[in-house]
C-alpha cells in the first residue's frame, strides 16, 4: 500500500487508536453550559441566552460535507465578541476529542472508504460518542 492509498499516512495515530467506540464526556453545548453574568444586574446578556435546540440548528445549518456538532464557547469569547454560548465544529474536532492527533485520525477515517464512522451527540449529558469500524467488518 502506498502512502497515497493509506488514509492515515499523515497521522500520528494509527487506525487501531480510534477503532471501536469512544465516548468524550461533557464536551457538547448543553443547557448547563456556562454563560457570563452581568455583575450589576445579575442577568445573563441576551447574546449569551440560547437553547440546545438553537445550538443544534446552528450546527446543522453549516454548509459542509462533514457533520457538525455544537460545542460550548468560552465565557471569555462570549464577553469579548458578544457571541452566542456555542460554536459549531466538525464532530471529530480536537476540542471534542481532546487532541489534534485524534482529530486527524478521525478525519482520515471519515474521509476513507475503508472505515465507517458514526457518532452520537447527546446534548442532554454533553457526551459525544464516536464509533469507527473497518468497512469490511461492518
Amino acid at each position: 500500500m502506498t502512502s497515497e492509498d493509506d488514509p492515515f499516512h499523515d497521522c500520528e495515530l494509527d487506525p487501531e487508536a480510534i477503532l471501536g467506540t469512544h465516548t468524550f464526556e461533557d464536551v457538547l453545548f448543553t443547557d448547563d453550559t456556562e454563560t457570563p453574568v452581568n455583575v450589576l444586574t445579575g442577568e445573563t446578556p441576551a447574546h449569551s441566552q440560547a437553547t440546545v435546540e438553537e445550538a443544534k440548528a446552528f450546527a446543522a445549518s453549516i454548509d459542509t460535507d462533514t457533520p457538525q456538532i455544537a460545542l460550548p464557547a468560552s465565557v471569555e469569547s462570549q464577553v469579548e465578541t458578544q457571541s452566542k454560548p456555542y460554536t459549531a465544529a466538525a464532530f471529530f474536532h480536537f476540542k471534542a476529542t481532546g487532541s489534534l492527533e485524534r482529530h486527524r485520525a478521525y478525519h482520515a477515517a471519515y474521509d476513507s472508504d475503508a472505515f465507517t464512522v458514526d457518532f452520537e451527540a447527546d446534548y442532554a449529558s454533553g457526551d459525544l460518542t464516536i464509533t469507527v469500524e473497518r468497512a469490511d467488518e461492518s
